[in-house]
């Protein structure tokens, strides 16, 4: 598939992409190439693949979901500027 001006001004307007009209035919190059190589891909047979997530064999380290420091709402607040009911208290951003 190849991409003409036209459709490569499109594409530079749509990705808000200042680019002059002496650099449209470098860019309609360069997305034909891209296309080119994604169509080259498509060729490739991948039946039987099985999806992956990672290069290497990995699994991530699990922790116990277990409540470790609770019940220590004072000590917490005790170091914040401005407290009010038990939450942190901060300036009013919007009006």
């Amino acid at each position: 598939m190849s991409i003409d001006i036209d459709t490569a001004r499109k594409v530079a307007h749509l990705a808000r992409i200042a680019v002059p009209e002496s650099g449209l035919p470098k860019l309609a190059g360069e997305l034909s190439a891209v296309l080119a190589f994604m169509e080259q891909l498509n060729e490739v047979d991948v039946s039987g693949v099985e999806p992956m997530t990672s290069v290497t064999p990995m699994r991530l380290k699990r922790r116990a979901d277990v409540v470790t420091d609770g019940n220590i709402q004072e000590q917490i607040l005790k170091n914040a500027p401005d407290a009010r009911e038990g939450f942190f208290a901060v300036p009013k951003v919007v009006e």
